[in-house]
């Protein structure tokens, strides 16, 4: 006879369940293997957590990323063993770059039959190290509440990102008497001391020519409207940082010039107008490909606000650093730069602002479009006229998100940023993101309208996450800008290299039918090359609102 429960047991499986629940977990993304079973088990009697299946461990990591950022909330993420936690690391790297809280679990098998090495084994634990904040195994399972709401809190914690645990099938299936635990939040919306508040705003008022580099944790700390007040207090501009993975801030405002670019000449030449740059919760000159051109002139000094302290003074000396909150810090600054500064400030400021309106972002959009001809008949698209068209028709408050490389350059010179969620874009630079962080977007907005645009390389790593697109029927469109190639390659081929004949970056033998594909998932979907059939399958996609569509469009880089 077996032995009789012990009152008041719970088993890990549901034990890891309820606790997520508890640490306001609404929705795991996940491939399941056999490791994982438990956990399936028992999500038949969870309701409450919402399962969305991705058809590769990097497409659940980018979709569960995009669902985190665009939601607020954390995610967790369920992987099979050791061959599912290297599928997922790329995307989890990303998730680092991001800062997403995010709880990722792997199934792995049972203690003891580890030691026997089976298939599919290796120890998980070192495997997710290095591109995760924490990583443990949980060995008892009177240890798994504690190691979840640890894990909950460090995810949750600025600067947030992902956590990794490795979860053994008897720990998982096992039965005991659990202490569950609370949650734990770590409370980070601080300001700086009134010092140090009146030391950053003396010096913001003595600069000649300040700048405001705009970063993300404007959005992640919902700080729009006082990024947009420091802005106009100061008369001063605001560029975006270097990367451009969110909505920073608001386009159409006054003071908004646009994003800088990863190219230190350009970007050097850009900053040397400005004595101070102040960089409110952004990275510093983030780049690319190296230069012998430092990106910083000698003659511009640095200013910093921010939760990640690990940025600050990374690669440029700032003068003054403060780590705290933006938008905790803006409420408390703005008003004080406008007790010290008084009328000369406010004089000084509403002249700068007139002068920037000349050259600002919406003054460079309208010169811009007048200046784009019409597409020729007969011939690929250019892919400037696609974005500005797609920017066009999409709605006001559509959400974009962003993989295209060379083919959106442009984009950002017509879409204008309207709130925090407005746009989500790659930070990492690994490709294969966008496709599936669409799909999570979508979850967490689905009153919203998610518009992505994706490059047919960037597409073909995680093609997959339409057929779930199409299984939660979520209202996506998919615009795959086609140039037949790794067009970003053949660039830098060429300028770097003077080679124009480039081996292994062509889709062109057999060329791809993404259309064709996409209708394999059970999209609704179609290839267009011209100005018209662009237009018109952007009104239907538009249109339809019971599932995903995707446009393939054609177009010359």
């Amino acid at each position: 006879m077996p032995d009789a429960p012990v009152p008041n047991t719970i088993t890990g499986r549901d034990a890891f369940l309820r606790v997520l629940s508890d640490e306001g977990v609404s929705k795991m993304f996940g491939n399941p293997g056999t490791t994982e079973l438990p956990i399936m088990h028992a999500l038949s009697s969870a309701p409450e957590m919402g399962y969305v299946l991705a058809l590769q461990e990097a497409v659940v990591i980018a979709m569960a990323d995009g669902y985190a950022r665009a939601s607020g909330k954390l995610v967790s993420c369920n992987v099979h063993v050791a061959p599912g936690l290297g599928n997922a690391i790329g995307s989890i790297y990303t998730s680092l770059m991001s800062g997403t809280p995010m709880i990722v679990t792997a199934g792995q098998q049972e203690q003891g039959h580890g030691l026997t090495e089976p298939l599919l084994y290796a120890p998980l634990v070192p495997i997710a190290q290095p591109v995760v904040k924490w990583a443990t195994e949980v060995n008892r399972i009177e240890d798994l509440p504690r190691i979840l709401r640890r894990a909950a809190k460090v995810a949750t914690t600025a600067p947030t990102g992902p956590v990794f645990i490795s979860l053994p099938g008897d720990i998982l299936n096992n039965e005991a008497a659990v202490d569950m635990g609370a949650a734990t939040r770590v409370d980070t919306a601080v300001r700086p001391s009134d010092a140090a508040l009146e030391s950053l705003a003396r010096r913001l008022l003595s600069a000649r020519q300040p700048v405001i580099l705009a970063g993300h944790e404007i959005a992640t700390s919902d700080a729009f409207a006082e990024a947009a007040a420091l802005a106009e207090v100061l008369g001063a501009p605001v560029l975006q940082q270097t990367v451009a993975w969110g909505a920073h801030f608001p386009s159409e405002h006054p003071a908004y010039l646009g994003a800088l670019n990863r190219d230190q000449k350009n970007v050097r030449r850009i900053l040397s107008d400005y004595d101070l740059m102040f960089c409110v919760g952004a990275d510093v000159l983030k780049m690319s490909v190296w230069s012998e051109t430092e990106p910083l002139p000698e003659t511009t000094s640095v200013a910093m606000v921010g939760l990640r302290d690990w940025e600050m003074g990374k690669n440029f000396p700032a003068e003054i650093a403060l780590r705290a909150d933006v938008k905790e810090t803006l409420k408390a600054l703005v008003p004080l730069l406008t007790r010290l500064g008084g009328s000369a400030l406010a004089d000084r400021a509403k002249a700068s602002l007139a002068e920037i309106a000349t050259r600002n972002w919406s003054a460079q959009r309208a010169q811009r479009k007048v200046k784009l001809a019409a597409p020729d008949a007969g011939k690929p698209l250019p892919a400037e006229w696609a974005m500005m068209r797609l920017c066009e028709k999409m709605p006001e408050d559509a959400i974009l998100v962003e993989e295209g490389l060379t083919s959106t350059t442009t984009l950002f010179h017509y879409f204008p940023f309207r709130d925090r969620n407005s746009f989500f874009g790659n930070v990492s630079g690994g490709i294969g993101w966008g496709i599936a962080a669409a799909v999570g977007v979508q979850v967490a907005e689905p009153k919203r309208r998610v518009v992505a645009v994706i490059g047919d390389g960037s597409a073909m790593y995680s093609i997959t996450a339409l057929w779930t697109a199409a299984n939660q029927k979520l209202p996506v469109i998919f615009v795959i800008a086609n140039n037949q190639g790794y067009q970003i390659l053949k660039n830098r081929l060429k300028l770097f290299h003077g080679n124009d004949k480039p081996i292994g970056m062509d889709f062109n033998d057999p060329p791809m039918d993404i259309a064709g594909i996409a209708r394999g998932f059970g999209l609704a979907a179609e290839r267009v090359d011209s100005a018209a059939g662009f237009d018109a399958a952007l009104d239907q996609a538009l249109a339809r609102t019971d599932g995903p569509t995707l446009i393939e469009v054609m177009i010359r880089s």
